[in-house]
């Protein structure tokens, strides 16, 4: 197994890719502690881990509070005695409006969401990771912002796009300690999220068809992607956003 025995954190892992990258990591035997706002999937998602004979530890609370990155780490701390990697995946979308209408409270909480709370997430796994020897940070973004700009998703995309910074920074700073830093880029996606994104038929078949394989990814194979940066055979990759995303990126067809 690819992750045994390994103490990995998941954040936003009620739903989606987090949701996917939990069960596939957990039968890859790593050791998960696992993070959402919502207490009932999340703890439905921990029975359903434990059932197949894998060890979870949960907490739930929202990575825009402040308290809940370290609350985290001390619990992969408490409950298994370290961390070896940590897969930031929550975030959120915000509302879909032009620039000049997204309000200024809009702006700041997706921002607080989904780049805020990254960087608190790694100041508080970083020293973790280092008293393990190293270990993998993998930030969950989004083609959106990097290779495509999409009306109505200003905060999204720079929220998002930020990760990329931050990400090359860790890398180039805790390389030499062992730690490795990567950004997952996925393309459209059929989960809750995307399917805000594309409410209705219409929105996701035209979401499908910007791709070169002319559909959406399921979350598994995301999930397959972030496996790949959390594990030992990424030992050489660091500092990368890695696209996942169906080359929604390099076709205009």
């Amino acid at each position: 197994m690819r992750l045994h025995d390994k103490i990995i954190l998941i954040t936003g892992a009620s739903a989606g890719i987090g949701r996917a990258s939990a069960l596939r990591f957990a039968a890859e035997g790593a050791r998960l502690v696992l993070n959402a706002r919502r207490p009932q999937p999340l703890h439905e998602l921990a029975a359903q881990i434990r059932a197949s004979g894998g060890e979870v530890a949960v907490h739930a609370g929202d990575v825009a509070d402040a308290a809940t990155a370290q609350v985290l780490v001390d619990l992969a701390q408490q409950s298994f005695g370290g961390l070896d990697a940590a897969i930031n995946n929550a975030g959120m979308l915000g509302p879909s409006l032009p620039t000049a209408e997204l309000p200024a409270d809009a702006w700041r909480e997706v921002v607080a969401t989904n780049l805020d709370a990254a960087f608190r997430a790694a100041r508080a796994q970083l020293p973790a990771l280092l008293a393990r020897g190293g270990g993998s940070l993998v930030f969950v973004g989004t083609f959106v912002g990097h290779t495509v700009g999409f009306p109505g998703m200003a905060a999204y995309a720079a929220s998002k796009a930020g990760l990329i910074g931050l990400s090359q920074v860790i890398a180039a700073e805790y390389g030499a300690r062992g730690v490795r830093s990567n950004v997952l880029l996925p393309g459209g996606t059929d989960t809750e999220m995307g399917r805000q994104a594309a409410p209705t038929g219409d929105a996701r078949d035209f979401v499908r068809s910007l791709h070169a394989l002319k559909r959406m990814a399921e979350p598994e194979e995301i999930a397959n992607a972030a496996l790949f940066l959390a594990s030992d055979e990424s030992s050489f990759v660091t500092g990368s956003a890695m696209r996942v995303e169906g080359g929604v990126s390099i076709t205009r067809t």
